[in-house]
Protein backbone atom coordinates (compact mmCIF):
# COMPACT_ATOMS: atom_id res chain seq x y z
CA UNK A 1 0.00 0.00 0.00
CA UNK A 2 1.21 3.50 -0.91
CA UNK A 3 0.41 6.60 1.08
CA UNK A 4 -3.00 8.03 0.14
CA UNK A 5 -3.37 10.96 -2.23
CA UNK A 6 -6.13 13.39 -1.21
CA UNK A 7 -7.61 15.35 -4.11
CA UNK A 8 -8.87 18.43 -2.30
CA UNK A 9 -10.48 21.58 -3.64
CA UNK A 10 -10.62 25.26 -2.93
CA UNK A 11 -14.41 25.05 -3.25
CA UNK A 12 -17.22 22.88 -4.56
CA UNK A 13 -17.46 22.31 -8.29
CA UNK A 14 -13.80 23.03 -9.06
CA UNK A 15 -13.12 19.66 -10.71
CA UNK A 16 -12.04 17.30 -7.92
CA UNK A 17 -14.07 14.43 -9.34
CA UNK A 18 -12.73 14.59 -12.88
CA UNK A 19 -9.15 14.89 -11.59
CA UNK A 20 -9.73 11.94 -9.26
CA UNK A 21 -11.13 9.94 -12.17
CA UNK A 22 -8.18 10.86 -14.37
CA UNK A 23 -5.60 9.78 -11.81
CA UNK A 24 -7.45 6.59 -10.93
CA UNK A 25 -7.93 5.56 -14.57
CA UNK A 26 -4.31 6.38 -15.46
CA UNK A 27 -3.01 4.25 -12.59
CA UNK A 28 -5.30 1.29 -13.24
CA UNK A 29 -4.31 1.26 -16.91
CA UNK A 30 -0.75 0.73 -15.69
CA UNK A 31 -1.64 -2.24 -13.54
CA UNK A 32 -1.84 -0.37 -10.23
CA UNK A 33 -4.65 -1.34 -7.85
CA UNK A 34 -5.85 2.25 -7.47
CA UNK A 35 -9.21 3.04 -5.89
CA UNK A 36 -10.96 6.34 -5.38
CA UNK A 37 -12.58 6.88 -1.99
CA UNK A 38 -15.40 9.36 -1.44
CA UNK A 39 -15.79 9.73 2.35
CA UNK A 40 -19.30 11.15 2.06
CA UNK A 41 -21.49 12.03 -0.92
CA UNK A 42 -24.17 14.66 -0.44
CA UNK A 43 -26.78 15.63 -3.01
CA UNK A 44 -27.34 11.94 -3.82
CA UNK A 45 -29.06 11.40 -6.10
CA UNK A 46 -28.26 12.77 -8.64
CA UNK A 47 -24.69 13.54 -7.53
CA UNK A 48 -22.52 10.41 -7.41
CA UNK A 49 -18.80 11.12 -7.64
CA UNK A 50 -17.79 7.51 -7.00
CA UNK A 51 -20.18 6.43 -9.73
CA UNK A 52 -18.51 8.85 -12.15
CA UNK A 53 -15.10 7.36 -11.36
CA UNK A 54 -16.29 3.78 -11.80
CA UNK A 55 -17.81 4.70 -15.17
CA UNK A 56 -14.63 6.50 -16.21
CA UNK A 57 -12.57 3.44 -15.32
CA UNK A 58 -15.07 0.89 -16.61
CA UNK A 59 -14.81 -1.06 -13.36
CA UNK A 60 -17.14 -1.02 -10.33
CA UNK A 61 -14.13 -1.72 -8.08
CA UNK A 62 -12.43 1.53 -9.10
CA UNK A 63 -14.23 3.67 -6.51
CA UNK A 64 -16.23 3.45 -3.32
CA UNK A 65 -18.33 5.87 -1.31
CA UNK A 66 -18.44 5.50 2.46
CA UNK A 67 -21.71 7.35 3.06
CA UNK A 68 -24.54 8.78 0.94
CA UNK A 69 -26.71 11.69 2.06
CA UNK A 70 -29.54 13.28 0.09
CA UNK A 71 -29.44 17.03 0.86
CA UNK A 72 -26.89 18.94 -1.26
CA UNK A 73 -25.19 20.42 1.81
CA UNK A 74 -22.06 19.91 3.87
CA UNK A 75 -22.16 16.33 5.27
CA UNK A 76 -22.62 17.39 8.88
CA UNK A 77 -25.48 19.71 7.92
CA UNK A 78 -27.04 17.21 5.52
CA UNK A 79 -27.15 14.52 8.21
CA UNK A 80 -28.68 16.94 10.71
CA UNK A 81 -31.36 17.95 8.20
CA UNK A 82 -32.48 14.36 7.70
CA UNK A 83 -32.01 13.21 11.29
CA UNK A 84 -29.36 10.66 10.33
CA UNK A 85 -26.41 9.76 12.54
CA UNK A 86 -23.06 10.63 11.02
CA UNK A 87 -19.98 10.29 13.21
CA UNK A 88 -16.46 11.25 12.33
CA UNK A 89 -15.18 7.96 13.67
CA UNK A 90 -17.40 5.97 11.30
CA UNK A 91 -16.21 7.95 8.28
CA UNK A 92 -12.55 7.72 9.32
CA UNK A 93 -12.76 3.97 9.94
CA UNK A 94 -14.52 3.33 6.63
CA UNK A 95 -11.78 5.21 4.77
CA UNK A 96 -9.03 3.40 6.69
CA UNK A 97 -10.54 0.01 5.82
CA UNK A 98 -10.50 0.75 2.09
CA UNK A 99 -7.01 2.25 2.27
CA UNK A 100 -5.68 -0.88 4.01
CA UNK A 101 -6.69 -3.09 1.09
CA UNK A 102 -5.72 -0.75 -1.76
CA UNK A 103 -2.33 -0.33 -3.42
CA UNK A 104 -2.87 3.35 -4.31
CA UNK A 105 -5.81 4.98 -2.51
CA UNK A 106 -7.06 8.32 -3.83
CA UNK A 107 -9.36 10.21 -1.49
CA UNK A 108 -11.69 12.77 -3.03
CA UNK A 109 -12.54 15.69 -0.79
CA UNK A 110 -15.95 17.22 -0.22
CA UNK A 111 -16.16 20.88 -1.20
CA UNK A 112 -13.32 22.84 0.37
CA UNK A 113 -11.01 21.96 3.23
CA UNK A 114 -13.05 23.68 5.94
CA UNK A 115 -16.35 22.00 5.02
CA UNK A 116 -17.98 20.50 8.16
CA UNK A 117 -17.73 16.71 7.87
CA UNK A 118 -19.08 15.23 11.09
CA UNK A 119 -19.25 16.42 14.68
CA UNK A 120 -16.63 19.10 15.16
CA UNK A 121 -14.42 17.70 12.40
CA UNK A 122 -13.85 19.13 8.94
CA UNK A 123 -12.53 17.71 5.66
CA UNK A 124 -9.00 18.87 6.49
CA UNK A 125 -9.08 16.80 9.70
CA UNK A 126 -9.74 13.67 7.66
CA UNK A 127 -6.87 14.43 5.26
CA UNK A 128 -4.59 14.91 8.25
CA UNK A 129 -5.71 11.82 10.17
CA UNK A 130 -5.35 9.62 7.08
CA UNK A 131 -1.78 10.92 6.65
CA UNK A 132 -2.51 11.74 3.02
CA UNK A 133 -0.55 13.88 0.61
CA UNK A 134 -2.78 16.62 -0.79
CA UNK A 135 -3.28 17.61 -4.41
CA UNK A 136 -5.09 20.96 -4.55
CA UNK A 137 -7.59 21.47 -7.39
CA UNK A 138 -8.64 25.03 -8.11
CA UNK A 139 -10.30 27.21 -10.72
CA UNK A 140 -8.09 28.84 -13.31
CA UNK A 141 -9.57 32.32 -13.55
CA UNK A 142 -9.81 35.52 -11.57
CA UNK A 143 -10.05 35.01 -7.80
CA UNK A 144 -8.14 31.77 -7.60
CA UNK A 145 -4.94 33.23 -6.15
CA UNK A 146 -6.44 34.03 -2.77
CA UNK A 147 -8.48 30.84 -2.44
CA UNK A 148 -5.63 28.60 -3.49
CA UNK A 149 -2.97 30.26 -1.35
CA UNK A 150 -5.22 30.07 1.72
CA UNK A 151 -5.94 26.38 1.08
CA UNK A 152 -2.24 25.55 0.73
CA UNK A 153 -1.47 27.55 3.87
CA UNK A 154 -4.13 25.63 5.82
CA UNK A 155 -2.65 22.31 4.71
CA UNK A 156 0.91 23.27 5.51
CA UNK A 157 -0.07 24.63 8.91
CA UNK A 158 -1.27 21.12 9.74
CA UNK A 159 1.93 19.54 8.44
CA UNK A 160 0.19 17.99 5.44
CA UNK A 161 2.41 17.46 2.40
CA UNK A 162 1.24 19.14 -0.82
CA UNK A 163 2.01 17.31 -4.08
CA UNK A 164 1.05 20.26 -6.24
CA UNK A 165 -1.77 22.41 -7.58
CA UNK A 166 -4.02 21.76 -10.57
CA UNK A 167 -5.74 24.70 -12.28
CA UNK A 168 -8.78 23.09 -13.86
CA UNK A 169 -10.48 24.17 -17.11
CA UNK A 170 -7.49 26.30 -18.09
CA UNK A 171 -7.65 27.84 -21.56
CA UNK A 172 -5.56 30.99 -21.11
CA UNK A 173 -8.30 33.20 -22.51
CA UNK A 174 -7.75 36.00 -19.99
CA UNK A 175 -4.73 37.76 -18.55
CA UNK A 176 -5.66 36.37 -15.11
CA UNK A 177 -5.60 32.80 -16.38
CA UNK A 178 -2.36 33.24 -18.26
CA UNK A 179 -0.56 34.70 -15.26
CA UNK A 180 -2.15 32.65 -12.45
CA UNK A 181 -0.02 29.47 -12.72
CA UNK A 182 3.29 31.29 -12.39
CA UNK A 183 1.91 33.54 -9.66
CA UNK A 184 0.63 30.55 -7.69
CA UNK A 185 4.02 28.88 -7.94
CA UNK A 186 5.63 32.06 -6.62
CA UNK A 187 3.11 32.43 -3.79
CA UNK A 188 3.03 28.81 -2.62
CA UNK A 189 6.34 27.32 -3.72
CA UNK A 190 4.53 24.36 -5.31
CA UNK A 191 4.37 23.18 -8.90
CA UNK A 192 1.21 24.11 -10.78
CA UNK A 193 -0.34 21.92 -13.47
CA UNK A 194 -3.15 22.90 -15.83
CA UNK A 195 -6.00 20.87 -17.31
CA UNK A 196 -7.90 22.29 -20.31
CA UNK A 197 -11.70 22.55 -20.56
CA UNK A 198 -13.15 19.09 -21.28
CA UNK A 199 -16.87 19.81 -21.55
CA UNK A 200 -19.27 17.49 -23.33
CA UNK A 201 -17.17 14.33 -23.16
CA UNK A 202 -17.83 10.87 -21.74
CA UNK A 203 -16.43 10.07 -18.27
CA UNK A 204 -13.74 7.93 -19.93
CA UNK A 205 -12.71 10.73 -22.29
CA UNK A 206 -12.76 13.27 -19.48
CA UNK A 207 -10.49 11.08 -17.37
CA UNK A 208 -8.09 10.58 -20.27
CA UNK A 209 -8.12 14.34 -20.91
CA UNK A 210 -7.02 14.99 -17.34
CA UNK A 211 -4.14 12.52 -17.57
CA UNK A 212 -3.09 13.94 -20.94
CA UNK A 213 -3.09 17.45 -19.50
CA UNK A 214 -0.80 16.60 -16.59
CA UNK A 215 2.95 16.47 -17.03
CA UNK A 216 4.92 13.24 -17.00
CA UNK A 217 6.90 14.52 -14.01
CA UNK A 218 3.74 15.02 -11.97
CA UNK A 219 2.21 11.68 -12.96
CA UNK A 220 5.43 9.97 -11.93
CA UNK A 221 4.87 11.25 -8.38
CA UNK A 222 1.59 9.38 -8.10
CA UNK A 223 2.54 6.50 -10.37
CA UNK A 224 3.56 2.95 -9.55
CA UNK A 225 6.63 2.55 -7.38
CA UNK A 226 9.76 1.52 -9.26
Amino acid sequence: MSDPIAVVGTDTGVGKTVVTAGLTRWLRERGVDARAIKPAQTGFPPDDDAGFVTEACGDPDAATCCRYLEPPLAPRVAAAQTGEELTYGSVLTACENVIAETERPIIEGIGGLRVPLAGDHEVIDLVDDLEATALVVTRSGLGTLNHTALSVEALERRGIDVAGIVCNEYDGATVAERTNPAELERMTGHDVETVPPLEGETPQALADGVANGLSAAFLKQIGPDD
